[in-house]
Order: structure tokens, then C-alpha cells, then sequence
């Protein structure tokens, strides 16, 4: 055990439960892993046990409902019921054995923000409000009957997990504005019932629960509560930004360490800190703009509040700050979320001195929370066998093969690493004098330099793999060159290049591609003019305004960042930012001919409008660079073509490419 980390190795007790270190998985939903009546997978199951083989002390559960007949879900949604005891107890007997404890997260439900096609029946909400993804739908408020009933399902469904010897549960939540949370909130719960009034009456409900399952499951059966100590709400549909100022509609601060208190004499027994709602879901699911660490600060004003561990999520992968984090007294202990599906090795990593080789979060929620809003199954970005393990476990290739990969961007580096660990010879070609394709012009922005810390891994991972992997710099590939060296197989990742549109004074001084401009090859001035408004070119214009230019985003859609799907969180928070940083938005507007300090655009009803700047900056798309597969289509066998050069997409989609063909081989 390392010195440097000794404190996450610690010992804790939740209540008399004891935990064998301070690392907790976090909470996240597993749609997609459960079966139709709501019960686990094998592949659930499996998905738990990695993490457990990993080191991790406390499992904790994505979110099951007690009841599904007042708020009444589609089929696929997890659920408790007498059919959960079987598969829980399979894997509280394994997780036991490896020395890992597991809590079950159990929710009340969604209320205001249950998305209408994932419900068979009207939303439900303490009071008549607005639902969140479509306000023009009225929840349908609860009758006391109802939330009774609810209070009691939470002890029966504690009663089957105690019969399945799980270790306690967690109650989702006083937390991101769910169900629960609504009825603690003033904002949301205008009740006239016990239920509801003043802080006391909206505390009813979650008081209740906790009551209802230490009467089922026994005064010892530890009950944890997610709880977030401040809502960062502004109003309806709008949140507050990190050092925002603004008028807090939902729970501050000092009402969230008041309600703290309230549940930790009720009987909670300890309380998985984080902030935010679906109003601000970029502080409950933090993207990459986020900083690491995020819930620190409140979490430390909560734990000198009560007297019950605290455990803190937040953006915690990174063992440094974890380690701070508890040695500090901001925390008992350091829930990952993301990251122990990025690696679920985390902690015995930390253990054995080789924290490099932790795989990163790169906090883009394309795998994992985008994936669920699609009703796909829950996964990864970076680990394609996240939610998978059994099935997409990399094994010993029987037949070795020489294989050369073209191109030195993500695909390239996966496929070489992957290939590698099963047995092959890999020689990875990139014509360029340094990997990292659109990672290195991605990574500059200092918030992504999550990109950053990915790249320095694939390249520790290689040169741990050196004897299967040769990396040759500063070559390019020709179709003559492959079919002289013959390879067994050859893997085309070449990636993409900038699209520039061919129209009048493109090739002007005052124009640059976005690439351009990140990598320092153009210098922007001081105003800015950012043509297309995707993903890219909002993170650039929101990097180049927080320099102190001037910048415009013109996009020819009628909506920012929806030519292609971008997460909601990560969407809405770099909405959010452009506005604070001051960059203003241009829809509905095509460009047609750039000037040395002008340029012509036209919207769709044609109306022409000229735009003054000292630099344009493209950021209109990318598109596959495939001449090389073009010309050996058909000359040699086992040729395939992956990452951007296949289709321009996410870096999630070229790790994934590289992965499925490399394990297969």
C-alpha cells in the first residue's frame, strides 16, 4: 500500500456497518442492464462484480423504484420486488466475498422531471407544476393516500434487500430534484397536507422513509441519504452557473445544512453530498466544463453540520484529490462515479503506486448518461466493456498476427493497445511527429484538458506494451508501402480534416480553420467571428471569450449544437457559459463570401447581413480522410477502416470502432 494514499485505505463504518477503505462507486442508473419485470442481469451483476474485484469498499447501486403502479414507468425500469431477492442475493454473496459491501439505491420516483415517453401514465408531482421537459404538461399532484402507500413500499422494499443480505440502502434522494427532493422543496410543493407548509411539513416525506425502513429492516440496517446540499435553480428551466450570482429558487445552503440536520436526527445514517437539479443538471451531472472536485466546498460545510459520515462525489478520479479530500476532513469518503466506469481498477491501482495508469473520465457523457436518455444500455466512452465485461473481456488471440495500424489519433492508439494486450505485433504509423490526432487541438481549451490526460495514458499504456507495439513517427503511408510489407492486417484510421467551404475570400488572412486557431497556427484578433455553432465551435468561441475577445457564433440552423446530438448536460452548461462570457449568437445564417474584414451571410428566407471582424474562424465541420482504404480496397485482405476516417463522430465512437475490431481479430 502506498504512503502518499494511505488515507483512502482507512477503515469507516456507516452506523455498524464497517468498510474496508473510503472509496465508494457512486450511484448511476443501469437502463438497458435490468429485465423487463426489473430485476438484474447477469451482465448487472457482472458490471458490480468488476468494480468489486477492482478494490472498491461500497457498491452502491443506481436507483430501484418501490413501486411502479402510481408512477407508473415503461417495462425495463429497475424495480424491487420478491423476484429481486434471487439475483441480489447472488451478488451481496459475491461482493461479500471479496470483501465489498453494497447498498441499494431505492427511489421514490421522478415526478416533474419523468420524461413523458419513458411514463404510461401523467406525470405526478407533490403539487399541479410543470413538467420539466415539457412544461406545457401539468403534473398531476399526489393524493396523501399515494405518498403514504410510498412510504410503505420503501420499507417493504428494504424488508426483501435485508432478506437478500444487502448491506443497507440509499434513498434517492433529497437530491437533483427528483420526486423526493420536490416535496422538500417551497418551489415545487404548494401542499396543504401533512406533506407539505413550511420546512418541517415538506421534511414529512423523507422522515417517514427512513422511519418505515428501520421499523422493516431492523434499527441496524444502515439507510444513507444522496442529498444535495444547494439546488443552484434561478428559476424554472434555468440554473446558476459556478460563481454565479443569483437568487436561489430551490435549497441553498444554509437551508440544506438546516435540512441535514433535521434528517440526521430522524435517523439517517449518513449522507452522499453532491448539488444541483434538472434546472442546473450540469452540477448534478457534471460535464468537462466542470473542475475537478466540484462539491468539495459544500460538502465541507455539510460534514461540520452533522455528525454522520459524508461522502462526496463530484469529478474525484483523480487519486491526489481524493487522498486530500478525506485527509482534509472534507469528506469521510470519495464516491466515483464516472470514473469507475472509465476504470474500474481504480482503486487497486492507487493501492499497488501506479495511478497513471488509471484510465480518465473525460466528462463528455456520451457513453454513460446520453446512452441511458437514448434507452441504450449504460457504458462508456473509453471502456467499451463498461456494462459488458463478460461479454467484450479481451482474451489471447490463438493466431498472432502482424498488424499495422495507420494513423496516430485515438482509434489508431486504441486498436494498437487493445490488439497488443491480446498477443498480436502491432507497428502504428503516424505521418505527423507526434500522436494524438484532434486530441492534441482539443486537449488546449484549459477546460479539456481531461483530453490531455487521455492522451498521456494511451501513450503510458504503449510503452508498457512496447514489445508488441512499434511506433513509427514522421512517416507517411502509401498503398505501395502496405502491400510491401504485407501485414496480416491492416487497420485504416486516418482520421478527418477540416471542411472549408468553397466560396469567395475563403483563402483570405482574415480566415482560419478552428484547428487553426487551437494549435496556434493562426493568431485570432481581438474580434471574433466563430462560422458554425456545433459542439466545436461553441467550446472555441467560449475559449477565445474567456481570452477577453469579442465573439459572435453564427450557425445556419435555428438552434445551437443540434446538427449533432450533444449531451443535455454538457449542452446546457456551455449554453450557460457563452452567455456569462458574453458571446453572441447569430442562428439561421449560412455564410457566403468573407472580405479581409467582413463577411456575407444569408438566412433562409434570404435576407443577406454582413458581419465585421478581424478573424473568421470556420468550425463548420469535419470530414473522413480515406484516400489511402479507397485505393487498397479490394488489393489486400483484412483491411479495415475505423474512427473518423469511417464517419466523423465522437471520440466514444472511434475508441468503440477500434475496440470491436481489435478484439476480434
Amino acid at each position: 500500500m502506498q504512503p502518499k494514499f494511505s488515507r483512502i485505505f482507512e477503515p469507516i463504518k456507516i452506523g455498524e456497518l464497517e468498510i474496508k477503505n473510503r472509496i465508494a462507486m457512486a450511484p448511476m442508473a443501469i437502463f438497458g442492464l435490468v429485465n423487463l419485470d426489473g430485476t438484474l442481469t447477469k451482465r448487472a451483476v457482472e458490471y458490480y462484480l468488476e468494480r468489486a474485484r477492482g478494490g472498491v469498499g461500497l457498491i452502491i447501486t443506481g436507483l430501484f423504484k418501490v413501486e411502479n403502479e402510481i408512477e407508473e414507468m415503461v417495462p425495463g425500469a429497475p424495480l424491487i420486488s420478491h423476484a429481486s431477492v434471487a439475483p441480489f442475493a447472488e451478488l451481496a454473496e459475491a461482493l461479500h466475498s471479496l470483501g465489498s459491501k453494497i447498498f441499494v439505491q431505492l427511489t421514490a420516483g421522478y415526478g416533474r422531471v419523468g420524461h413523458p415517453a419513458r411514463l404510461r401514465k401523467r406525470p405526478v408531482a407533490p403539487s399541479a407544476i410543470p413538467n420539466y421537459w415539457d412544461p406545457a404538461v401539468t403534473c398531476r399532484e399526489l393524493e396523501t393516500e399515494e405518498v403514504e402507500q410510498i412510504v410503505r413500499c420503501f420499507g417493504q422494499a428494504a424488508e426483501i434487500l435485508a432478506m437478500a443480505e444487502v448491506d443497507g440502502v440509499e434513498i434517492h434522494a433529497v437530491h437533483e430534484g427528483y420526486l423526493l427532493d420536490q416535496f422538500t422543496i417551497s418551489m415545487f410543493n404548494r401542499r396543504g397536507d401533512k406533506y407539505g407548509g413550511d420546512l418541517g411539513g415538506r421534511l414529512t416525506f423523507p422522515i417517514a422513509i427512513v422511519t418505515e425502513i428501520k421499523k422493516k429492516a431492523g434499527r441496524n440496517f444502515p439507510v444513507q441519504l444522496r442529498f444535495s446540499v444547494k439546488s443552484f435553480i434561478r428559476d424554472w428551466g434555468q440554473g446558476g452557473l459556478p460563481g454565479e450570482e443569483f437568487e436561489e429558487r430551490g435549497r441553498d445552503v444554509q437551508e440544506g445544512l438546516q435540512v441535514a440536520q433535521m434528517l440526521e436526527m430522524a435517523g439517517y445514517d449518513a449522507f452522499n453530498a453532491d448539488g444541483g437539479s434538472y434546472e442546473a443538471w450540469y452540477w448534478a451531472h457534471p460535464p468537462v466544463y466542470q473542475e475537478h472536485g466540484l462539491y468539495l466546498p459544500l460538502a465541507e460545510k455539510l460534514k461540520k453540520a452533522v455528525n454522520a459520515p459524508v461522502l462526496v462525489a463530484g469529478r474525484m478520479g483523480i487519486p491526489e484529490l481524493a487522498e486530500k479530500a478525506i485527509a482534509e476532513g472534507k469528506a469521510d469518503m470519495v464516491a466515483l462515479g464516472r470514473g469507475l466506469l472509465t476504470d474500474p481498477s481504480w482503486v487497486r491501482k492507487v493501492e499497488q503506486g501506479i495511478p497513471e495508469r488509471i484510465r480518465p473520465c473525460i466528462g463528455c457523457h456520451d457513453g454513460c448518461l446520453d446512452r441511458l436518455g437514448r434507452s441504450k444500455p449504460l457504458s462508456c466512452a473509453v471502456n467499451p466493456a463498461t456494462g459488458r465485461e463478460s461479454a467484450y473481456e479481451l482474451k489471447p488471440s490463438h493466431e498472432p498476427k502482424n498488424i499495422m495500424v495507420v494513423g496516430g489519433g485515438v482509434s489508431s492508439l486504441e486498436a494498437a493497445r487493445v490488439a497488443a494486450l491480446r498477443g498480436h505485433k502491432v507497428c502504428l504509423y503516424e505521418k505527423s511527429k507526434a500522436l494524438g490526432g484532434h486530441l492534441m487541438e482539443a486537449s488546449v481549451p484549459s477546460f479539456k484538458k481531461d483530453l490531455q490526460r487521455l492522451l498521456e495514458w494511451y501513450k503510458t499504456e504503449l510503452e508498457h506494451l512496447k514489445e508488441n507495439v512499434d511506433i513509427k513517427l514522421g512517416l507517411e503511408v502509401t498503398p505501395d508501402f502496405v502491400q510491401r510489407e504485407k501485414p496480416d492486417v491492416t487497420i485504416i484510421a486516418t482520421g478527418s480534416s477540416s471542411i472549408v467551404p468553397d466560396i469567395p475570400g475563403i483563402d483570405g488572412d482574415s480566415v482560419a480553420t478552428d484547428i487553426d486557431i487551437l494549435l496556434g497556427n493562426k493568431r485570432a484578433g481581438k474580434k471574433v467571428t466563430v462560422v458554425g455553432g456545433g459542439m466545436i465551435g461553441c467550446e472555441v468561441a467560449l475559449w477565445l471569450a474567456q481570452q477577453g475577445k469579442k465573439v459572435t457564433v453564427v450557425e445556419m440552423l435555428v438552434e445551437l449544437m443540434t446538427a449533432t446530438r450533444v449531451p443535455h448536460a454538457n449542452r446546457i452548461m456551455l449554453l450557460d457559459l457563452l452567455k456569462l462570457n458574453g458571446v453572441e449568437v447569430v442562428t439561421n445564417h449560412c455564410l457566403q463570401e468573407v472580405t479581409n474584414e467582413s463577411a456575407m451571410f444569408m438566412s433562409s428566407t434570404f435576407e443577406r447581413r454582413s458581419l465585421k471582424a478581424d478573424t473568421f474562424v470556420l468550425s463548420i465541420g469535419l470530414k473522413p480522410s480515406r484516400a489511402l482504404y479507397d485505393t487498397l480496397v479490394g488489393r489486400i485482405p483484412n483491411l479495415y477502416l475505423i474512427g473518423d476516417a469511417r464517419k466523423v463522430h465522437t471520440i466514444m465512437n472511434g475508441i468503440w470502432d477500434a475496440y470491436e475490431v481489435a478484439r476480434v481479430l
